[in-house]
């Protein structure tokens, strides 16, 4: 007969998270796991696998948190681009914030993991295709109602404001003052009009 488990795993799971989160892969040992999830060790591997599964399953577990609450305004019905810009001005107020300095969990990942680990740089181009095309579809919503002309390729806009948004991400982590995220912000959004 199986043993029932003894500890909640949604909630070890975002206890995971927010220890990734906050000091990184590298930086976070399985011990520092057992401690903050307060789960055994066996226990981890049993149900998670390794460290690295683990933070596989925090990174899918921040995008499914994430994403959907992020990009709801992009599919409303109405006018796009206020949509739009209050997307972009947000993720400048939250790098710019406090809790900037923690950085998106994507984006972390991104910049420690990315570069020499193809699973994890798999997950964040899921995560950045998935931005992309929410705001290229807003975009190509947008010209069809006559907010952004013709001329503008939705794709290319889409593509610019992702990579934009992604760099205030990265700066915010850095930057002790606002006014630079804010001066960015504000300059790609005068290409919206």
């Amino acid at each position: 007969m199986a043993r029932t488990k003894e500890f909640d795993p949604d909630a070890a799971l975002r206890a995971a998270l927010e220890l990734f989160w906050e000091r990184g892969y590298e930086a976070t040992s399985m011990a520092d796991l057992v401690e903050y999830m307060g789960v055994a060790r066996a226990s981890i591997y049993a149900t998670f696998g390794g460290k690295h599964e683990l933070y596989l399953k925090a990174l899918d577990r921040y995008a499914e948190l994430v994403d959907p609450h992020l990009l709801a305004g992009l599919s409303q019905p109405g006018p796009v681009l206020p949509a739009v810009r209050a997307l972009v001005e947000r993720f400048a107020r939250e790098a710019a914030g406090d809790g900037g300095r923690r950085g998106c969990f994507v984006v972390n990942t991104a910049v420690e993991l990315a570069p020499h680990d193809p699973l994890m740089a798999r997950r964040v181009q899921a995560s950045w295709d998935h931005l992309e095309t929410a705001l290229t579809s807003a975009l190509i919503r947008a010209q069809a109602q006559g907010e952004l002309g013709e001329e503008r390729d939705p794709r290319a806009l889409g593509r610019f404001l992702l990579v934009l948004m992604q760099g205030l991400r990265v700066v915010g982590k850095a930057e002790a003052g606002p006014q630079r995220l804010r001066d960015a912000a504000a300059q790609a959004l005068a290409l919206l009009d």
